[in-house]
């Protein structure tokens, strides 16, 4: 299975400027999709279809276009999740899961923290909450991709 991970930072502007072209031509079986900025009725047209894919989407219901996470895939999943049950991370759209088989596919979307001091302690409950779920999965039994934006830099050079 060929998967593509993207940020679009604003998926109706990735698509003026040629992403679903591009996408296309990746071959890819499975896209894991950052940051749309978008709510699901506003990329219903063709131009953001690709033919022979569909598309899930997780929308932030917090703040219209605002982060996002969608997944587009040739083959129908066996079950699309898309909440991981604490609503302020959820109302924001960052989390959805494609599952195919024994195969789950992960489209993340992690805060980034730089808009300021409530927004980097948000970022760590974040990472504090999701470790014990990222532990769970390790040792369920599934096989996991985790694809995403973690917003997160080995060092200052990786910013620069």
């Amino acid at each position: 299975m060929r998967i593509v991970s993207f940020n679009a930072n604003g998926v109706r502007s990735a698509a003026g400027k040629g992403f679903f072209d591009w996408f296309v031509a990746q071959d890819a079986d499975v896209l894991c999709l950052q940051e749309t900025k978008a709510q699901e009725h506003q990329v219903s047209g063709p131009e953001f279809l690709p033919k022979g894919y569909r598309a899930w989407f997780k929308d932030a219901t917090t703040k219209k276009g605002y982060s996002g996470v969608a997944i587009y895939a040739r083959r129908e999943p066996d079950e699309v999740r898309s909440g991981l049950g604490w609503a302020p991370f959820d109302d924001e759209g960052r989390y959805i899961e494609a599952r195919f088989g024994n195969l789950s596919v992960v489209s993340f979307y992690i805060p980034s923290g730089s808009s300021g001091e409530m927004r980097q302690d948000f970022k760590f409950q974040v990472m504090d909450w999701l470790a014990p779920i990222l532990h769970h999965w390790l040792h369920s039994g599934r096989d996991y991709v985790l694809c995403g934006d973690w917003n997160i830099v080995r060092s200052e050079l990786d910013i620069t």
